[in-house]
């Protein structure tokens, strides 16, 4: 006789269980004194179908930066932006329409330094499970959603290895084929980095490809990439 299949978790405490462990890895502005040349990005996470799922976005063509690349919600800081969370929040609804009011901020993730000077700061919300993208045309050509579970046990992946100034660095690429629409999207760099360690923290699951932090400590040995590559670029200017 079979065995009953098990409940679904429900969306509330898929949510609430993401949102305590994601907490306990939030730094707020500790590091955003580091530098004045500062983006922010947007993790939307979306409960649907009993799991978790992130939100993308496809550049469109017609950009000057990495136009045709899949990459969360974000831009540069403005001055109008009181911090980083408005940054994230400002631009995810310049670019796919998606209101302040329909995102429950979690948290801000240890942020990453791009170049010398460039300080990338994850922000993670919950997006409301009814909003609808309208994606921008100028900015964004399409919007989809990939299980969280994904940038753990991916089905088609590979990794590149970097090493700069003693600096070793590996580089996820992951594709992804949408079974609503059959396109595959390659994501991979500075996102997909952000997409594994959101999973990691969440999910609490081994991967099955080698990544750069100690999954004993992934607190610790987060910050203690970001401050080495920080000291590092220090050094240069």
């Amino acid at each position: 006789m079979s065995r009953p299949c098990p409940p679904e978790p429900s969306r509330n405490s898929l949510i609430d269980d993401a949102t305590a462990r994601l907490k306990k890895y939030d730094v707020g502005t500790k590091y955003s004194h580091l530098s004045s040349n500062k983006y922010s990005i947007l993790l939307p996470l979306l409960a649907k179908e009993g799991k978790l799922h992130l939100l993308f976005t496809l550049r469109s063509e017609k950009l000057r930066r990495s136009p045709g690349e899949v990459c969360f919600p974000g831009g540069k800081c403005e001055p109008t932006d009181v911090d980083d969370v408005a940054t994230a929040l400002r631009e995810a609804q310049e670019e796919v329409g998606l209101c302040p009011h329909q995102v429950e901020v979690v948290c801000c993730l240890v942020p990453y330094l791009l170049d010398t000077d460039t300080l990338i700061t994850p922000v993670v919300g919950f997006i409301d499970p009814h909003f609808q993208a309208q994606p921008n045309p100028d900015e964004v050509k399409k919007v989809f959603l990939v299980p969280l579970e994904y940038f753990l046990h991916p089905d088609d992946y590979h990794q590149n290895h970097v090493t700069q100034s003693d600096h070793h660095f590996i580089i996820h690429c992951f594709e992804y084929t949408n079974p609503e629409d059959g396109v595959t999207y390659h994501i991979r760099g500075i996102t997909a980095k952000f997409a594994v360690f959101i999973a990691l923290i969440i999910l609490e699951r081994k991967p099955t490809f080698e990544v750069d932090f100690n999954l004993n400590d992934l607190m610790s040995s987060s910050e203690e990439i970001f401050l080495k590559h920080h000291k590092q670029a220090a050094s240069k200017l």
